[in-house]
């Protein structure tokens, strides 16, 4: 009996024994990825951005950059370029890149969602981790100061009696400028010469250089040329307040409402303290008082919207998007 007690009383100091390592060794854990949490980011982080230097993506994100480095002075972005295809090359370069949380990068929306339904794209909406939604930049048709152009009507007008003749340029296919495009011939009937460029800023000049009759640009891109360029008409529900004397298409009769959101994002499957730090720092970011000033005087429609609620709107927008491109037969088979 003797023994059979000594027994017991051996095992039960085993157990807690155990039980106090098992605990100290979760502690330890626990420090462990508390202390790799604290430390993100440990190098500098990658940026890709989609389209050509000195367009409204790359323009937005240097500006985030500063302030970046205003709550995250131990780690910079390094710039990555990977233009073309109306931005399908760089969003796929996100989207296959590793997912550790040293690549992010800008996105704009409607084009991850048209680029993998109507092209086939290598990439998909459901590829990325959501950090922040940061602008919702109008789209607006333009053309050089002093054009034969002083309205959208006579554009129109020119348009019907030329058919195929007026060269119209866009950024990209399967991106907002073209389902713009697209929506302006379906709603008034005309047919134009459709002229594609790499980036807004190959646009821009472009349309300065004679190139283009009329192109359909971002806000943004047209903003920073006003003295070189006349915005006709904006394609929004209602007078925009930074171009009040601008008529929107649809006070012009033309039923067409067209913006392009850019946020940005990470590959899917970052850890999930990374994308923590990334969406707070964002959130930060986006609502300091001087980022909003220098985004207004860069003419950046500043528009955040939470990590989360901007993967549900590219979410809600993807089935608009199947629903536009089966309209025009555009919805890859």
């Amino acid at each position: 009996m003797r023994k059979i007690k000594l027994l017991a009383i051996v095992l039960t100091l085993v157990m807690a024994i155990g039980l106090v390592t098992g605990c100290a060794g979760n502690k330890e854990g626990a420090d462990k990825d508390g202390k790799a949490a604290a430390n993100y980011p440990e190098k500098p982080v990658n940026m890709i951005i989609a389209f050509t230097a000195g367009g409204s993506s790359d323009v937005q994100a240097r500006i985030m950059q500063k302030y970046w480095n205003k709550y995250v002075p131990e780690q910079p972005w390094v710039f990555v370029y990977k233009s073309g295809a109306g931005g399908s090359i760089g969003f796929s370069e996100i989207a296959k890149s590793k997912p550790d949380g040293y690549t992010i990068g800008g996105v704009n929306v409607p084009h991850i969602n048209l680029q993998p339904l109507g092209q086939g794209a290598q990439f998909g909406v459901d590829q990325f981790d959501y950090i922040a939604q940061v602008v919702n930049d109008p789209q607006v048709i333009v053309v050089k100061k002093g054009s034969q152009f002083k309205s959208v009507q006579e554009v129109i007008d020119y348009a019907k009696a030329n058919p195929d003749k007026l060269k119209m340029g866009i950024v990209g296919t399967f991106t907002g400028h073209h389902l713009t495009l697209l929506d302006l011939q379906d709603k008034t009937g005309i047919k134009v010469a459709q002229v594609v460029y790499k980036g807004a800023a190959d646009q821009n000049a472009a349309l300065l250089g004679g190139e283009l009759d009329v192109m359909i640009g971002n806000y943004n891109d047209v903003m920073r040329s006003l003295d070189q360029m006349t915005i006709l008409g904006i394609a929004t529900e209602e007078k925009y307040e930074a171009l009040p004397d601008v008529p929107t298409l649809k006070e012009l009769g033309v039923d067409v409402v067209s913006d392009i959101r850019r946020g940005f994002v990470a590959p899917k499957g970052i850890p999930e303290e990374s994308l923590t730090f990334l969406r707070d720092t964002f959130e930060k970011i986006c609502n300091d008082p001087d980022y909003i000033k220098d985004m207004e005087k860069a003419g950046q429609p500043h528009d955040y919207m939470s990590g989360a609620d901007f993967e549900k709107f590219v979410m809600e927008e993807n089935e608009r998007a199947k629903e536009l491109l089966t309209k025009y037969d555009l919805l890859k088979k």
